[in-house]
């Protein structure tokens, strides 16, 4: 006889209480699921009602799971990730994967070398989000991800280095057509300078003030702008291989900084095989480190 699924807990209790055990704090599940704190709060108190027993305890800052509700967590997780893999099957395309990486990697790294991609893995759709947030793989149902990351990673992830920041000065040769190369820091300095988010200059000159300059809200604007003659940009090497390569940008000075953290690239571990994923995940490891071409 099997047995009635009406003894199961309504999905929602069970939604609040799988978002709480993550995040240990009823405030920080709300606003994950975009509803009041007192309407997780009064979720879980539904489902341990329905269960008999407590789930978690109440601290004065946020929540500590019982045993039981450890216990209950780790197999209620498990059923919603099984739920997760099953709609994403039904609905999602088994050709297309998402990658997720920031936009001035977008637009250096990875968008020249779609055309090669594409001829390389023909049948596989690559879908680009391009975003400074940092996207939740199950949230964003992002399969493969570029990070600005440190190890270690989480047992859950995969993770492989594409490169490291170094950081260089590059500037438009007929900026400094009349110039001798390298300058020297205090040469540098006399230029105009390209700020982005980042804005590492400071620390790149040894400089405690703050240095004028254009300011923009991503290095790829920068870079844009150095491009074009109006400053010296700073930017992570990898970035600009192609620009030094050609000659349509110029290294301004000898000097350069590894800053951390470094570039990953990450995924979702997975027990099963997914070959369009994983031809994806090794053309990247393969063509978009710094030591690619």
């Amino acid at each position: 006889m099997t047995p009635s699924r009406r003894k199961l807990p309504p999905l929602n209790a069970l939604r609040a209480f799988e978002v709480s055990g993550r995040r240990l704090n009823f405030r920080a599940a709300a606003d994950e699921l975009g509803v009041t704190q007192g309407a997780v709060a009064q979720q879980v108190r539904a489902l341990e009602e329905h269960l008999g027993q407590a789930l978690f305890q109440r601290l004065p800052r946020g929540l500590a799971l019982t045993l039981q509700g450890a216990a209950y967590l780790t197999d209620v997780t498990r059923a919603f990730d099984t739920l997760r893999d099953a709609t994403g099957r039904l609905l999602e395309r088994p050709d297309t994967v998402t990658i997720s990486v920031t936009p001035t990697f977008a637009a250096k790294l990875l968008i020249p070398r779609l055309t090669e991609l594409n001829a390389t893995l023909l049948g596989v759709e690559l879908r680009t989000v391009a975003t400074e947030a940092l996207s939740d793989f199950d949230r964003d149902q992002v399969d493969i991800a570029v990070r600005l990351a440190r190890p270690p990673f989480p047992s859950g992830l995969e993770a492989t280095l594409l490169f490291h920041q170094e950081l260089v000065a590059v500037a438009s040769p007929h900026l400094v057509k009349e110039l001798s190369l390298p300058l020297s820091t205090e040469q540098l300095g006399e230029l105009p300078l390209l700020h982005d988010a980042h804005d590492h200059w400071p620390m790149f000159l040894r400089s405690g003030g703050t240095l004028p300059g254009a300011v923009f809200n991503q290095t790829t604007l920068a870079l844009d702008a150095a491009l074009a003659g109006q400053g010296v940009a700073l930017a992570c090497r990898a970035f600009v291989a192609g620009d030094l390569e050609a000659g349509r940008l110029v290294q301004v000075t000898n000097v350069t900084m590894i800053k951390e953290p470094s570039y990953f690239l990450v995924r979702k571990r997975s027990p099963l095989p997914l070959d369009s994923r994983d031809a994806v995940w090794d053309w990247c490891v393969a063509r978009l480190s710094l030591s690619a071409d």
